[in-house]
């Protein structure tokens, strides 16, 4: 924010309470779903769906990531990648089990 005028101010700070609400009713909305009567696969992806909606408006308005740098942005591929690659390991290893003599 360059602009420091009162006018500017009301806008930011109109612009953060609508991101705001935007998240409070999200959040209503994964609770609400939560409790729908679908299978759980397609409730869960839709909660999963919900949550990156979120994730997404709070990350790039509310902590200005936006506007930020290359050096931002590479770090955050890298953390995206590095928890997919984690996730594909858990549901990689869900079945294994180990195998024990005598039980």
């Amino acid at each position: 924010m360059s602009d420091s005028s009162p006018e500017s101010y009301k806008n930011y700070t109109r612009k953060c309470l609508m991101i705001f609400l935007a998240v409070v009713c999200g959040t209503g909305l994964m609770v609400g779903t939560s409790f729908a009567p679908l299978a759980s696969g397609p409730r869960i992806a839709l909660i999963l769906a919900i949550a990156c909606v979120n994730a997404f408006l709070v990350a790039s308005y509310l902590m200005h990531l936006l506007t930020e740098r290359k050096m931002v942005y590479v770090v955050l591929a890298f953390t995206v990648v590095f928890f997919i690659v984690l996730m594909g390991l858990t549901i990689w290893a869900h079945n294994d089990m180990p195998h024990l003599k005598g039980v």
